[in-house]
């Protein structure tokens, strides 16, 4: 029996790139590695390698993803947040049944300054898994780190959208009124 053949260095990203942009869902390291027949740790090296040239991939909870050029049509803000981690999951939801799709945590750091993680959620299915990989990891979120505040950049189809979502938060008493 013949083992597959690694594929290497260049040719190796280029297939990467080609296959993160052709896929309109996330894939993780290790179906890359397992496609290349290298190990997941080389995998990363090559993702950090593609984004050194400036590719705009990123990593989420899901796997890596290719970040086509948006919709114009999209609408985009920042809110802030305050709430102890007991209510991540439900705060995720409550944006994602609106339609919403939650791109980014943000939090400032006193030392780091700003920091940004992926999160990229856009339906329950996704809150679901992204909240799995968290209990099974065991990780801390970012917002530990600033007794529960932080921002997060969410999307929508529609600016109205992003407002009713907002409104749910406030009547839920996790969005920060800035007013």
């Amino acid at each position: 029996m013949k083992e597959p053949t690694k594929i290497l260095g260049d040719e190796r990203r280029a297939y990467i790139l080609k296959r993160l942009q052709e896929s309109s869902e996330p894939i993780t390291g290790g179906e890359l590695s397992a496609i290349t027949n290298v190990s997941r740790q080389v995998i990363v090296g090559d993702i950090t390698l593609l984004k050194a040239k400036n590719e705009p991939i990123i990593a989420t909870s899901q796997g890596y993803l290719y970040m086509h050029a948006s919709r114009p049509s999209a609408a985009e803000r920042t809110i802030a947040v305050s709430h102890g981690p007991e209510r991540t999951e439900e705060e995720l939801l409550l944006l994602v049944d609106h339609g919403v799709t939650v791109k980014d945590v943000k939090i400032e750091h006193p030392v780091y300054g700003d920091l940004t993680a992926s999160i990229m959620v856009s339906n329950r299915n996704e809150v679901k898994q992204f909240m799995e990989k968290i209990r099974a990891t065991k990780a801390s979120y970012l917002s530990e780190l600033t007794d529960g505040i932080h921002l997060h950049t969410i999307s929508a189809p529609t600016e109205k959208a992003l407002d009713e979502a907002e409104e749910t938060l406030r009547k839920e008493k996790l969005l920060i009124d800035l007013e």
